[in-house]
């Protein structure tokens, strides 16, 4: 599959893009010129030679703190996609196989998760249990989780129900081998699909969160909190805002790109599979007369 994602142009940029925000989350600290918490004498200081974006409103460097703050802002982004991947996938796989009231168990929870609104709930869990980072990714995973039990269910639904799976299952095949041989390889595409595509909004609700100063605490720097306090001095700083902005827009943009890209070429696959299917040659049948 990632030949085939790879081999489309939007696939391309996709990785390309997601490839330098994942450098920039390794590297990013390395890469800072400064300390992002030492303090300069100039305050709301200027583009120039010695800083490239300015200064903040302490005095330090912002170009230094949006490098170093790269790091929090995507591996919570990764952290909440694997968190609603494990909460989600998983049980909406099993409950295909495991009796109708754990399903009907699990139907029920996804849609009181689905009702709930993501920052508030947020919110709410951290003011009673802590302003943490953890406690953070963990609320946006298990709430994000709904979308891969719907998707993750529906595709196992589907395989489970075709004809090569209930063979199996005459033939005496274990439910472990039937998962592992037939229902994975049909699940594992729009997984995918949805895995991509909740990064990107994952590292929305994550960089929201830090822009009201939830989850990461300042003085540590992230992407949406380097956004919140530029907001505060747009008369002194225009400019400020347009750098950590365009790096939170260009990677969503890129996940979405990416989870476009899988879509596109699961679905060539399944065309494939099924064009194949009916230009096979078909076995010669003769009449009754023996022509």
């Amino acid at each position: 599959m990632i030949r085939r994602v790879l081999s489309r142009p939007a696939g391309r940029i996709a990785v390309a893009i997601l490839s330098v925000i994942v450098l920039l989350a390794i590297f990013g600290s390395a890469l800072a010129p400064s300390s992002p918490l030492a303090t300069t004498s100039a305050q709301l200081g200027h583009i120039s030679g010695s800083h490239w974006l300015g200064t903040d409103y302490l005095g330090r460097d912002t170009l230094s703190r949006l490098l170093a703050g790269s790091r929090a802002s995507i591996v919570g982004a990764i952290e909440v996609a694997l968190i609603a991947f494990f909460i989600g996938a998983v049980p909406g796989i099993a409950c295909v196989y495991l009796g109708r009231v754990f399903e009907w168990l699990t139907l029920r929870l996804v849609d009181t998760l689905i009702s709930l609104p993501f920052l508030l709930v947020a919110v709410a869990v951290t003011a009673l249990l802590g302003n943490g980072m953890t406690v953070a990714l963990l609320v946006v995973g298990v709430l994000l989780a709904p979308s891969f039990y719907r998707v993750s269910r529906a595709a196992t639904l589907s395989v489970a129900r075709s004809q090569y799976v209930e063979a199996a299952q005459l033939s005496g095949a274990s439910l472990t081998w039937i998962v592992r041989s037939h229902v994975l390889s049909k699940v594992l595409p729009p997984i995918s699909v949805t895995l991509a595509s909740t990064v990107g909004t994952g590292f929305v609700v994550v960089s929201s969160l830090s822009f009201l100063g939830i989850g990461v605490q300042p003085p540590a720097p992230t992407w949406g909190g380097l956004l919140s306090s530029d907001l505060n001095y747009l008369s002194y700083q225009p400019w400020a805002p347009v750098a950590p902005a365009l790096l939170i827009i260009a990677t969503v943009w890129a996940a979405n790109l990416l989870a476009d890209a899988i879509r596109d070429v699961s679905g060539d696959a399944g065309r494939a599979y099924v064009s194949a299917r009916v230009k096979r040659p078909r076995q010669p049948v003769l009449s009754r007369g023996g022509e």
